[in-house]
């Protein structure tokens, strides 16, 4: 079995951590271990209540479990987290007795090694962003951030990372790291065209004849909210799909979904993004251009195409990693200014829906696919598919 640590919780926005976690699964047992939750967690983040209700561990489907371990208040704080880590680690241990398993691999993507949960098995430091560099925007403290990195890249028997970025930062920090970029799942869009209209996007709502943009994932700083603004100025429909932190741009993106030709529906399971995404024509990704985002690797870019979509996005160097890619760069639009931005949609509105040209985008989408992630990950720790799954 692997015990795949994860940033977050199997049913939030559904990102790295449980798409590859899913593709694991098809080779091998996995135990997908959310992050601790003590009994404020509801009273503090209310979308999460629902998600708590039931037992710690559950399964999801053959093969694949999900632990919510439960901790004292206070979880991260100086003095609680080796308390927290003990805890962790005993419904680990517990989880996988109870499930008759053993672990093979241990898969941790955050600053805190917990890899002796199984010591005998090996250990991945899988890095999916540049934690140090989003230590603000995700509220945690770098001196912690930095001291973790420097322990996971010590500790751990493989590192993993999403960005040429972070592989050539590590690599400054003496270790070597492969780099297994995010994924798309082209399977979960197959009948994107005959999804149900979603009821809380109004049936008029693309109805002016420029094609509808669209955006779907986290609304939080690492938006450029300036693109979107652009975008929506220039009489497009746009469309938000995905929750907003609350301190995010607390004047503009209201005064943003309040114009009438923008539409913000919040967050939605991804089971029901194929209802979303029938909806727009071309696909947004407006990062902005920080040390974070450039560290990063936006799903949402591959995703767009395995749905037969156009793409606009920001200049990341995961934008050209997948631009260099054989006919990545006739699929993929870049801007680095707003009018360039807006340029670029319109560019990709131009472009007629055909059935070859989504094909086409669909078939560059599938070579990028999960699947293909999870296998470079199995290698990395030397995991065969079992006969016959899990």
């Amino acid at each position: 079995m692997i015990v795949y640590f994860a940033g977050v919780g199997y049913d939030g926005v559904a990102g790295t951590d449980r798409h590859v976690a899913d593709a694991l699964s098809a080779m091998t047992p996995v135990l997908y271990v959310d992050p601790p939750r003590s009994a404020l967690t509801p009273l503090i983040h209310p979308h999460l209540a629902e998600s708590l209700r039931g037992p710690a561990l559950r399964e999801v489907r053959p093969g694949l479990w999900r632990l919510i371990p439960r901790v004292a208040p206070g979880a991260g704080r100086p003095g609680i987290r080796w308390l927290t880590a003990t805890l962790v680690r005993r419904a680990v241990r517990r989880a996988v007795a109870e499930l008759g398993q053993s672990v093979s691999a241990v898969i941790t993507v955050g600053p805190d090694d917990v890899s002796d949960v199984a010591p005998q098995a090996r250990s991945l430091f899988y890095a999916t962003d540049d934690l140090v560099a989003g230590a603000v925007l995700l509220g945690l403290s770098p001196r912690r951030l930095r001291a973790g990195l420097r322990r996971q890249l010590k500790n751990a028997d493989r590192i993993a990372v999403v960005s040429p970025i972070l592989q050539r930062q590590f690599a400054t920090m003496g270790r070597e790291a492969a780099l297994i970029p995010n994924g798309c799942a082209p399977e979960a869009y197959g009948d994107v065209d005959t999804a149900p209209w979603p009821e809380d996007v109004p049936s008029e709502f693309p109805d002016t004849g420029k094609g509808v943009a669209g955006f779907v994932g986290n609304i939080n700083g690492r938006i450029d909210i300036e693109l979107l603004e652009a975008v929506a100025a220039a009489g497009h429909p746009l469309l938000l799909v995905g929750p907003r932190e609350a301190s995010y741009e607390p004047v503009r993106f209201p005064a943003l979904v309040a114009l009438p030709n923008v539409c913000w529906v919040g967050r939605k399971p991804f089971a029901d993004l194929p209802s979303y995404l029938r909806v727009i024509d071309v696909g947004l990704t407006p990062y902005v251009v920080d040390d974070f985002n450039l560290a990063s690797f936006p799903i949402k870019t591959l995703e767009y195409l395995a749905v037969g979509r156009g793409v606009v996005s920001t200049d990341l160097p995961a934008t050209d990693w997948l631009r260099a890619d054989e006919g990545g760069a006739d699929l993929i639009g870049i801007a680095t200014t707003p009018a360039e931005f807006v340029a670029a949609v319109e560019d990709e509105l131009t472009m007629e829906r055909t059935h070859t040209l989504a094909a086409e985008r669909r078939r560059f989408a599938a070579r990028h696919d999960w699947a293909v992630r999870a296998r470079a990950v199995a290698e990395l720790l030397g995991i065969q598919q079992e006969v016959g799954g899990p």
